[in-house]
């Protein structure tokens, strides 16, 4: 794999992770009044779909050639996500 499909990778990794942690924070408001069973039904499609998503944008960038930092990258940008909502939501 070339250099620039690894940092073609890396960003949408990352973008990705900043994307999910924002969709997983408005996913987790709508549901806070639900009923338990379509908690459970709507979290598990929710993964589905990100999951689903995340790896067909892999295989569009990189035929779906999967590495540990692409994982890394994607936490990183969940976790700055989280971190950038909650500095958002406070004030």
């Amino acid at each position: 794999m070339s250099l620039q499909i690894q940092i073609y990778s890396l960003i949408y990794s990352f973008v990705f992770g900043l994307l999910f942690g924002w969709l997983l924070k408005i996913n987790s408001k709508i549901l806070f009044y639900s009923k338990k069973n379509i908690q459970i039904l709507s979290n598990f499609l929710f993964l589905l779909d990100i999951s689903l998503l995340y790896f067909w944008g892999i295989k569009i960038i990189n035929n779906g050639i999967l590495h540990v930092y692409f994982f890394i990258l994607f936490c990183l940008g969940w976790f700055t996500s989280r971190k950038i909502l909650d500095i958002f939501y406070k004030k």
